[in-house]
């Protein structure tokens, strides 16, 4: 077994190692898309091609340029929301005031840093970004940041009570439900992960219909438990027979990684709790199978790709270790617990820096050592204090 009493204490070890980081940090670091901060962009002329080329450069270097190129660090909200929801669980496990109002303070500070003009509460990111799919500004809202956000701050209402989170989780509904396009599909529909364009993209789609099955339970209201019912649908008929799922289902999104696989996961597990629906259990448990056959080492090292060995990336091994936990509690087994154990020691010894946070990304020759705060900090912070929670005796 991996969860020894030593383990628990390495991981005991490496989260208050990484929350003085953050403290010291004052909560603000990289993110691997943050390369259009450069003073460089005015070269790109703001056009798409040569602006996808420096946010990858910036991104896929096996070195830190963002000091040389102008782009300092920042504070994420998605990140914030991870570890307002990693302070909770410190606060279920251990009762201490202080992990409370850190976390309260956190979800405070998402209230106002919340984007401005849409329906309801919503989130985007701290910079400009482009994608194969599309081009966001800084603070433009997606379906992912405040279907992830909104997710915590139920969280915090059940675990708090306090129905100003409540009121905050039902405003991010009003924005799903009001303000993002429904791609409609011969099975159910699929959620736009952006106002505009209308894009589908199977994690985006499956964290709303999560959110909103969250909401139903909260409210009642069957406006939200339809919406995520076709939303739930439309990614769930489009699973492939392997059990997997393609980012998204228009070629340019055809590949299968480990962490949007885990986010459809737990999507589907937390759809069903909510809901008391087992419509999608079987491909839930086919796609349980497949992420556990293919993205790990024996080891616990997370693969980033299902098809090949190398590379491993902080945010891999963060929701591995959360997914895992959550099955593992979840289904009553034992085994996924200890993977979680092992993925967890992996990155633990491999990805921790000695001053407390975690490296982006290793590949068989590299190690890119850069401080992210939503990509590896905030995301470990949550994972850890979830493992830890989940093996209290």
């Amino acid at each position: 077994m991996a969860c020894q009493d030593d383990s628990i204490r390495l991981f005991e070890k490496a989260l208050f190692a990484l929350d003085s980081w953050l403290r010291k940090a004052d909560y603000q670091a990289y993110d691997p898309f943050d390369g259009l901060d450069s003073f460089l962009r005015p070269l790109t002329f703001y056009l798409t091609k040569p602006q996808q080329v420096l946010q990858q450069l910036v991104r896929r270097s096996p070195f830190n340029l963002r000091p040389l190129l102008g782009i300092k660090p920042h504070t994420s909200t998605k990140g914030m929301s991870f570890l307002a929801s990693g302070y909770l669980k410190l606060y279920l496990r251990t009762r201490n005031e202080e992990y409370r109002r850190r976390a309260v303070s956190s979800f405070e500070w998402l209230r106002d840093h919340a984007s401005k003009g849409y329906s309801g509460y919503c989130w985007g990111n701290a910079f400009d970004y482009i994608s194969r799919g599309f081009y966001l500004p800084k603070g433009a809202p997606t379906l992912v940041w405040s279907g992830l956000i909104g997710h915590h701050f139920i969280e915090a209402f059940r675990v708090l009570g306090d129905p100003v989170h409540l009121d905050v989780a039902k405003g991010v509904g009003e924005f799903i439900l009001r303000d993002l396009p429904r791609i409609d599909r011969r099975c159910g529909v699929c959620i736009s992960y952006v106002c505009s364009p209308p894009t589908a993209v199977h994690n985006a789609n499956l964290l709303g219909a999560r959110f909103l099955a969250e909401l139903y339970q909260e409210t009642s209201d069957r406006d939200y438990l339809n919406l995520a019912t076709e939303a739930a649908r439309y990614s769930a008929c489009s699973q492939l027979p392997n059990g997997a799922w393609y980012y998204g289902e228009e070629a340019k999104f055809h590949w299968i990684d480990n962490w949007h696989t885990a986010y459809n996961l737990d999507s589907l597990l937390d759809f069903q709790r909510n809901t008391g629906s087992n419509e999608f259990e079987s491909q839930m448990l086919k796609g349980l199978d497949f992420w556990e056959r293919y993205f790990f080492r024996a080891d616990g090292a997370p693969k980033y790709y299902w098809d090949r060995e190398y590379k491993f990336d902080i945010q891999s091994s963060s929701q591995a270790i959360d997914t895992l936990a959550l099955y593992g509690r979840s289904l009553s087994r034992d085994d996924l617990i200890d993977k979680a154990c092992r993925t967890a020691l992996w990155t633990v010894r491999n990805m921790q820096d000695e001053s407390g946070y975690f490296y982006l990304w290793k590949d068989r020759w590299f190690t890119n050592k850069t401080p992210t705060f939503h990509w590896g900090a905030a995301t470990m912070f949550h994972a850890l204090a979830h493992l830890l929670l989940e093996l209290r005796p």
